[in-house]
Order: structure tokens, then sequence, then C-alpha cells
């Protein structure tokens, strides 16, 4: 892992943050309001959520889990965001049924999305190292 890459990782995982956590008004923000109450668990889960992904992004690897470090980070803003401010969710479902039946489960997408990261950058460490395993080998071989 050079500087080049835990420097990438650093950047996205700080703009994730950032970024993820103001979109969800998380903070006052003159951009977003936040129309219900945070529970306490979301800037810590946020947080876990960019730590992993600035991991995943900083192990090299030509190959990697995209698809499930993607689901990852949209399951776990499902769980983090404000269930009525977010208008997709909203129009699909109703204002009833997002804080009947998905606000008293968020924190287990949130967790969910969390675990899924997790998964994605064990797979992508895995690969990472087999891959330099294998060029070693075949460099001892050559």
């Amino acid at each position: 892992m050079t500087l080049g890459y835990v420097a990438k990782g650093v950047l996205i995982a700080v703009g994730s943050f950032v970024f993820l956590g103001t979109v969800a008004a998380l903070w006052q923000n003159p951009f977003f309001i936040r129309m219900t109450p945070t529970s306490g668990f979301e800037i810590g889960l946020l947080a876990l959520q960019a730590i992993l992904l600035g991991v995943y992004i900083s192990i090299p690897v030509p190959a990697c889990a995209v698809k499930l470090a993607s689901v990852g980070g949209i399951v776990n803003y499902v769980g983090i965001a404000c269930p009525i401010c977010n208008k997709l969710l909203l129009a699909l479902f109703g204002a009833s049924t997002l804080l009947t039946y998905l606000e008293p489960v968020r924190i287990y997408f949130a967790v969910g999305g969390v675990l899924l990261m997790s998964i994605a950058t064990t797979v992508r460490w895995r690969k990472g190292r087999s891959l330099i395993g294998n060029s070693v080998l075949l460099a001892v071989g050559s």
C-alpha cells in the first residue's frame, strides 16, 4: 500500500463523512433540515462506514467487491438518514409508512450497511493479499 493509496483513502473517508452527514442533516447546516430527531447512533455508524470506505479505497486491487460495497453504502445511508426527508422513499412509500415501518428499524439498516461494507473490505483485502502473494511467487519462480 503506497502513500498515494492511503491519502486517497483518507480523503474519501473524510469527504464521505462530511458529505453524507450534511445531506442526512446529522448536524445543523444551511443546506438541509432534519424533520425527525436523530437517535444517537447515526454519527457513530456513519463514522464507521466512512472509515471502512477509506480502508476499502486504499487497498490496491484490480478486481474487487464493488457491488457489495455499493449496497452496503446505500443500506447504511438509509439507516442514518431522516426517513421522511428522503424524497425518493417518501414518494414511493409515503410518510406514514416510513414512520411506522422504517423509523423503528433504521439502526438495523445502518448496522447492516456497515456489516456489508466490512465484508466487501475483507474480500478486497484478501484478493489484494492473494494477488501480492501470486506476484511474489511468479517473480521467484522466474
